[in-house]
């Protein structure tokens, strides 16, 4: 089973349609769950993917439109309903800090949980350190503050030759050391050089969420190569006059953001409602960036 995957629970825009649902994707990390945005339906469409509510403790918002943020009254109070213990964590601006807060103490005033606030700001800084993950933010160009977040896998330890781990007689306890990139040094003093007990660790992945937001080129260096890059197009060309002017992006700048940040493959998403046939974004974007995934609902895209 994969490791690292998106699930795609929302990929429309504002208007709602019968074709899709508002935004919201679930980053699964090794079983740990992270949210971006959560617009209405999205604990509808989190138990169609069989993920476990107990596994979710943080909630990333892109920004304070209703169809990013309009699912998290339900989705907590659900929560509280459940009985989840612990605590969850809501990354956003300080003005959604105000008015989620009301909006809880209403409708979910009694919560068997602890929801906390994590501050943001629009601009570039890492907001979540784990062990094995950090998230940071990127200032988009939308109509109100908005930002993108990358999840970056640290670096992965080593992987030990089970051969000559036994042959050297390395005690247990050491080999978390031997994995982090340690000698091994015998009790005679002879020293095993790292390089002949392991091999060397898998590549460390990373996601990179691009929602709302008006095209700028300076924006593929802010987010460098990437593993899959999900970028909002929410137009194609055919209405390009339309995409700046309400901060969003066509296929095509998406491809091209894609193309030039060195992302190895591009998630479209955020669709306008006017278009009943997703594929002219993928067709839109596959001229200028081969490796294009058409987004939809239920679909899990697997990075490893």
């Amino acid at each position: 089973m994969s490791s690292f995957q998106i699930h795609t629970l929302g990929c429309g825009s504002a208007k709602p349609t019968l074709h899709h649902q508002p935004s919201c994707t679930v980053v699964n990390h090794h079983d740990s769950l992270y949210m971006i945005d959560c617009g209405e339906g999205a604990q509808l469409a989190f138990q169609r993917h069989k993920l476990r509510f107990s596994r979710l403790r943080h909630v990333f918002l892109t920004h304070l439109h209703g169809d990013h943020v309009l699912g998290l009254p339900g989705l907590v109070s659900s929560l509280a309903l459940g009985g989840m213990g612990g605590d969850i964590t809501i990354h956003t601006f300080a003005e959604g800090k105000k008015i989620l807060e009301k909006i809880f103490y209403f409708f979910a005033g009694d919560t068997p949980f602890d929801v906390r606030f994590n501050i943001i700001q629009p601009e570039e800084a890492v907001i979540l350190d784990t062990p094995s993950l950090t998230v940071r933010t990127i200032p988009l160009r939308h109509r109100v503050p908005t930002v993108g977040f990358i999840f970056e896998e640290k670096e992965k330890p080593r992987h030990i030759k089970r051969d000559m781990i036994d042959f050297h007689q390395v005690p247990t306890h050491l080999i978390r050391r031997i994995k982090a990139g340690e000698d091994y040094v015998k009790p005679d003093g002879t020293v095993i050089a790292n390089k002949i007990l392991t091999t060397d660790p898998s590549p460390s992945l990373s996601y990179a969420h691009m929602s709302d937001t008006a095209y700028f080129p300076e924006l593929a260096e802010k987010i460098g190569p990437v593993d899959l890059l999900f970028h909002e197009t929410t137009y194609t060309e055919l209405h390009k006059s339309e995409a700046a002017p309400r901060g969003h992006s066509t296929a095509k700048e998406a491809a091209m953001i894609a193309r030039d940040a060195g992302a190895k493959a591009l998630l479209t998403g955020h669709y306008s409602s006017r278009y009943k046939d997703d594929t002219v974004f993928l067709k839109e974007a596959q001229e200028i960036f081969p490796n294009v995934i058409l987004n939809k609902e239920g679909l899990i895209t697997k990075l490893d």
